[in-house]
Order: structure tokens, then C-alpha cells, then sequence
């Protein structure tokens, strides 16, 4: 595949008849892998903070490059630029997609030790960052929002499973 061409320029057995996952979809499975880093952070003491750091930013290397909630509910992030057949995303790659969340709850947790005002203010943050993501995506034609674009990756529908939301 050519780096200038897009996943969705290619023929249909060229991307193994991925489809792009629908914003629905990718909000539901990311609220799923926000629950889990809430109950890490919440279950774990000391701890939970960092574990949750770690889920957010590796979570999309997992089961073969699905996250638990993209795992529950269809959906797959793959590399198109990376080789044939459109690999997995790998940890690197799930690194450099979920930074900004990751941002997001490392600023959460920092904010969070000012009473009342920390929260509000992380409140805000957190909120801006999944708002400003998810117009990335709705304005994007390929349905990329700022991780995706960082890591050269894309969220499709996976054969494999899943719940489906539509």
C-alpha cells in the first residue's frame, strides 16, 4: 500500500473488508475503558492512579488491537501504513493514540488535590479533551481524531464479536 493512499481508497479485499466505526460505537467503548480505569483507580489504593495510567495508554495494544471496550462492543484500531493486511495496533501505537487521554487523567489527578475548585477545574479539562477529540473525529472523513492521527492509526468495525450498538 502506498503511504499517500487512504485505508479507504483501497478495494475492498485490499482492507479485508474493514468498514470505519461509527462515533457511537467508539463512544461506548471508550466510556467502557473509562469505567475500567475508574474502578482501577477507585480499587487500588496508591496505586490505582498509575495502573489507570497505564490501561488508558496500552489498552488498545490488548487483544489483539482491541481494547476491552472495543473488544465488548466490535470495533478494532489497526495500522494501515504498517505493512500488508492492515496490522493490529501494537503498544506503541496505543501509546501514542491514547496520550491524550492519558494527559487528560494525569491532569485530572494532579487538580484533583485542590479542594472543590480542583475538581471543577480537571472537571472542565477532562471534558474539553473528550469533546475537542470527538469533533476531531465528526470533521475528520476518516473518522480520525488527534490520537489517531498521531499513532497513523484507524478505528474499523471487527468481524470478531462484540455487541452491536447500531
Amino acid at each position: 500500500m502506498d503511504t499517500s493512499e487512504s485505508l479507504y481508497d483501497q478495494s475492498a479485499e485490499e482492507r479485508q473488508e474493514y468498514t470505519k466505526a461509527d462515533l457511537l460505537s467508539r463512544v461506548i467503548a471508550k466510556t467502557i475503558d473509562f469505567i475500567i480505569v475508574v474502578a482501577l483507580y477507585e480499587i487500588i489504593p496508591k496505586v490505582g492512579f498509575f495502573a489507570g495510567i497505564i490501561y488508558l495508554l496500552i489498552a488498545d495494544g490488548l487483544f489483539d488491537g482491541r481494547s476491552a471496550g472495543k473488544k465488548l462492543i466490535g470495533l478494532k484500531v489497526i495500522v494501515p501504513d504498517k505493512g500488508n493486511g492492515n496490522p493490529p495496533c501494537e503498544y506503541k501505537e496505543s501509546i501514542y493514540r491514547n496520550f491524550p487521554f492519558a494527559l487528560g487523567f494525569i491532569l485530572f489527578g494532579i487538580l484533583r488535590a485542590i479542594p472543590f475548585l480542583g475538581w471543577i477545574i480537571a472537571f472542565v479539562i477532562v471534558i474539553g479533551i473528550l469533546l475537542f477529540e470527538s469533533l476531531v473525529i465528526l470533521g475528520s472523513e476518516e473518522g480520525m481524531r488527534l490520537g489517531d492521527e498521531l499513532a497513523k492509526t484507524r478505528v474499523v468495525q471487527d468481524k470478531q464479536g462484540g455487541l452491536n450498538v447500531q
